[in-house]
C-alpha cells in the first residue's frame, strides 16, 4: 500500500498548477521528493525534471509520466476588464460553466470566475446549443483594463481552482489526475526500485508538455537525454465503468481492475511480455487493452527516439479525463508502481529487446 508520506506527496502534486509549458511548481515538488532518495536528480532547459537510482547500472530503463496538465491562457483583456482566455490542451468548454479560475500571475495567483449569459436571458434555440469556449469571460472582479492588467497579462496561464478529495473505496478525484498521477507513479515506482536494486540504471521522468505535444514534447527530449534501451510509459486511460460507454470499443477496464498494459501496434512486445509475466509473478491484478495504431501519449515519441526504444505504456483506469474532477482507484497506483518495479528487477545485459 501506498505509505502516509506518498500519499501525502500525491496530494501536493496534484494541488499544484501545472500545464504545459507552465509546470515550474510542480515539476520543483517533484524533485524536492525525488532528493529523498534518489541517487541523481536534475533538470533540463525543456521543464524535464529527472530522478536516477543505480546510475552506474545497465541497461538503461526510462520511466516517463508527464507533469503537465490541461489550463487556460490569458488570450485578451477588454476595457472593462474582463478576461478572455484560450485552452491549453484539450477542453470540453461545457465543463467550465460556473467554475473559479485561479491564474498565475506574475504578482501572485489571481482568482476568477467563469462569466456566462445567464439562461434566463438565452434565446430557446440558444438554450439547446453546446457551449463555445468564446462564449465565456473571466471576472476577476476589476473595474476595468487598466486594473486587470496591474495583476494579470496576456500569456499567464491557469487552471481550474480546485484541490483533491479523498473518496470512498481507495479513490480520489483531482483536476489534475491526467497525468500527474503518471509522474507520481513513476517516482513511487524508482522509490520502490531503490530498497531492492536490481542491474539496470532506473530513471524516472516527469516530462513537460505532453498536452501540446504534437511534436514529441518533452518526452522525446528525455529519451535523447537520457538514453534509455528501455522505456515505460505511464499515463492515463479512459475507465469503462460508468454509464455511456461502449466495452466493445474500449475494452474492459474498472476503477480497481490494476493497471492496463497496452498490446499492439508500436508497443514493444519484450517489454508487454516482463510487464505481463512480473504481474503474474507477483499476483497484481492488471487488464490488456489493445491499440492498433498510436497511443496519443509520450510512447509514441519515445519509442521513435534516436534508433529506437523498446517502449511498453502502462495505463491507470481514469474517470472524467479532462474535466476539473478526475477520479483513480489508489489502490491501482500502488499495483502500478509495484508492477513497474518488479519488472525493472527482471532486466540485465542479457534481456534482448530486438523484435524477433
Amino acid at each position: 500500500m501506498l505509505s502516509q508520506s506518498s500519499l501525502a506527496f500525491l496530494k501536493r502534486l496534484l494541488d499544484t498548477p501545472g500545464p504545459s509549458g507552465y509546470e515550474s511548481a510542480a515539476a520543483r515538488a517533484w524533485r524536492a521528493e525525488a532528493q529523498t532518495f534518489a541517487d541523481v536528480v536534475r533538470s533540463d532547459v525543456a521543464g524535464n525534471s529527472y530522478a536516477e537510482v543505480n546510475p552506474g547500472g545497465s541497461p538503461t530503463i526510462l520511466l516517463d509520466g508527464h507533469i503537465d496538465e490541461i489550463g487556460l491562457i490569458v488570450q485578451y483583456i477588454d476595457d472593462d476588464g474582463y478576461v478572455y482566455v484560450s485552452p491549453i490542451g484539450g477542453w470540453d468548454p461545457e465543463v467550465l460553466v460556473g467554475q473559479r479560475i485561479r491564474f498565475l500571475g506574475a504578482a501572485g495567483d489571481v482568482i476568477g470566475v467563469v462569466g456566462k449569459k445567464p439562461i434566463h436571458l438565452m434565446k430557446s434555440a440558444d438554450r439547446e446549443k453546446a457551449s463555445k469556449l468564446t462564449d465565456f469571460w473571466v471576472d476577476i472582479g476589476a473595474a476595468d483594463r487598466a486594473e486587470a492588467e496591474q495583476r494579470l497579462s496576456v500569456g499567464d496561464a491557469a487552471v481550474v481552482d480546485s484541490h483533491s478529495v479523498d473518496f470512498p473505496n481507495n479513490r480520489i478525484v483531482s483536476r489534475s489526475i491526467d497525468d500527474r498521477i503518471g509522474a507520481f507513479a513513476v517516482l513511487e515506482a524508482l522509490r520502490r526500485y531503490k530498497e531492492r536494486p536490481g542491474k539496470a540504471r532506473v530513471v524516472a521522468a516527469a516530462s513537460a508538455q505532453e498536452e501540446i505535444a504534437w511534436h514529441g514534447g518533452g518526452a522525446l527530449i528525455a529519451a535523447n537525454s537520457v538514453d534509455p534501451q528501455m522505456a515505460i510509459v505511464v499515463d492515463v486511460t479512459f475507465a469503462t465503468d460508468h454509464p455511456g460507454l461502449e466495452k466493445k470499443e474500449l475494452g474492459d477496464h474498472k476503477l480497481g481492475s490494476g493497471p492496463v498494459l497496452v498490446r499492439g501496434a508500436l508497443i514493444s512486445p519484450v517489454v508487454f511480455e516482463l510487464l505481463r509475466d512480473a504481474a503474474r509473478a507477483n499476483g497484481l491484478p492488471f487488464t490488456v487493452h489493445a491499440e492498433g495504431r498510436s497511443t496519443s501519449t509520450n510512447a509514441d515519441a519515445i519509442h521513435l527516439a534516436r534508433e529506437g526504444v523498446a517502449t511498453a505504456l502502462v495505463s491507470i483506469p481514469n474517470r472524467y479525463m479532462h474535466s476539473p474532477n478526475e477520479m483513480v482507484s489508489l489502490t491501482d497506483v500502488d499495483h502500478t508502481a509495484a508492477l513497474i518495479a518488479e519488472a525493472c528487477r527482471g532486466v540485465d545485459d542479457r534481456t534482448d529487446f530486438t523484435a524477433r
